[in-house]
């Protein structure tokens, strides 16, 4: 962990595996953070960063892109197994959300829509998910190898960049 105002580490924690993605949730004052493998999400206190305060453990090969609901106090996970994980934070109860059109990257959470959006860079799509409903409500075609992805959540646009064609595309969200 780092100090970025002293630019100084003030802390290290010895991780169960390759870190993929993090958040932080303000109302637990933690970072919740994506394991490759084994497949696992840990939560890290802000204030005593040297040790995990707990495990989730994740059905689905792969932990990828993580996002939060703070509201709805869910993290969703996106996982190489194709699946789409939401974890309910106050209960601790994992839940397929649904699957995926391929090995994801990035997600991302609209509070606005109760919408996820989760880049699948092969076949080049983002698939986009109502997690009031968990369910998939579309898969949008972008381009083979766009897997990067950035939300306006005021407007409800998604912009993702199209690595092939060196432009990006953009989806208006309803």
């Amino acid at each position: 962990m780092i100090d970025v105002g002293e630019k100084t580490v003030i802390a290290t924690v010895v991780l169960p595996g390759r870190p993929r993605w993090a958040v932080y949730d303000e109302r637990t004052a933690a970072f919740y953070v994506n394991i490759a493998d084994p497949p696992l999400i840990v939560a890290i206190e802000a204030k005593t960063p040297s040790t995990i305060r707990e495990r989730y453990k994740v059905p689905a090969k792969g932990p990828h892109g993580l996002d939060l609901d703070p509201r709805g106090r869910q993290l969703f996970c996106a996982c190489d197994g194709q699946e789409l994980v939401a974890v309910h934070l106050d209960s601790g109860e994992i839940q397929l959300v649904g699957e995926l059109s391929g090995p994801p990257d990035v997600v991302f959470f609209n509070p606005g829509l109760g919408h996820v959006y989760v880049a699948v860079g092969n076949p080049g799509v983002i698939d986009v998910f109502d997690v009031r409903r968990m369910e998939l409500l579309e898969t949008v075609p972008t381009e083979k190898g766009s897997h990067t992805l950035a939300v306006d959540q005021r407007k409800n646009k998604v912009y993702a960049f199209l690595p092939a064609s060196h432009r990006a595309a953009v989806y208006q969200d309803v």
